[in-house]
């Protein structure tokens, strides 16, 4: 295995470990790649979530808090639904979180953070319900 499959390999299960088992299933074999989802899995995910120094919980803060500036709910969505599947939150932290992070990033992106949420707790629901461990398509 070459350094450069052995990072593709390494992001990808940091990718299921952040959004739940088997979401790096998405993806197309190595060879057939588009260069910018390449870098995505290998360098976002290999290099940037998969450093020691922070717990998962804390990166994913961290990114929540990001992506909170966005104003782009399906993106909320994403990093909620990951947080509520690893167990890194429940719904009252997540509820709370979208309310501190309003004060700071806006009371418009809030209301998309609650969409984001909203969406996340449902999708999860549905999960939950089906027995189902793999994310609806996003």
């Amino acid at each position: 295995m070459t350094e450069e499959t052995e990072r593709w390999q390494r992001g990808r299960a940091v990718l299921d470990e952040v959004y739940g088992a088997g979401f790096s299933d998405r993806y197309p074999p190595y060879e057939e790649v588009p260069p910018f989802s390449r870098a995505t899995v290998e360098t976002v995910f290999a290099e940037g979530w998969g450093r020691p120094g922070l717990a998962m919980r804390d990166r994913r803060l961290l990114v929540l808090g990001a992506t909170s500036m966005s104003g782009r709910p399906e993106l909320v969505r994403v990093q909620m639904l990951g947080a509520l599947r690893s167990g890194d939150f429940t719904e009252p932290e997540l509820r709370e979180a979208v309310l501190q992070l309003a004060f700071y990033c806006g009371w418009p992106n809030g209301t998309a953070l609650t969409q984001g949420l909203d969406a996340a707790l449902d999708d999860y629901a549905k999960e939950t319900a089906a027995g189902l461990e793999a994310a609806p398509d996003m």
